[in-house]
């Protein structure tokens, strides 16, 4: 099993930046690729950015120039450098991790975190 765990959700003004940080834990043998992906109410979640493990990226088109998403793969971490945040960027922001890992046999997994909140409001 593969765990992760968002942090770093809050409430900013418009303009402003956040830091969204993911942690994933577990016998964990590889992990392919690492992305936010955010829900809206009322709305489906939707992918906002992804990275492989060669540093490969694609964003979402509204949030192309605004945010960067990057990894650390020695640590598994993956993080979501938020800038010039508007209020439609408002929603829960979840982390998506694909891999293998560990039980007798290399098992393949995909995963998500509990999710963050990202509010965006004067």
């Amino acid at each position: 099993q593969v765990q992760l765990v968002e942090s770093g959700g809050g409430l900013v003004q418009p303009g402003g930046s956040l830091r969204l940080s993911c942690a994933a834990s577990g016998s964990i043998f590889s992990i392919s690729a690492m992305g936010w992906y955010r829900q809206a109410p009322g709305k489906e979640r939707d992918l906002v950015a992804r990275i492989t493990s060669s540093g490969r990226t694609n964003y979402a088109d509204s949030v192309k120039g605004r945010f960067t998403i990057s990894r650390d793969n020695a640590k598994n971490m993956v993080y979501l450098q938020m800038d010039s945040l508007k209020p439609e960027d408002t929603a829960v922001y979840y982390c998506n991790a694909e891999g293998a890992y560990y039980k007798d046999s290399l098992v393949p997994f995909a995963s998500w975190g509990q999710g963050t909140q990202v509010t965006v409001s004067s």
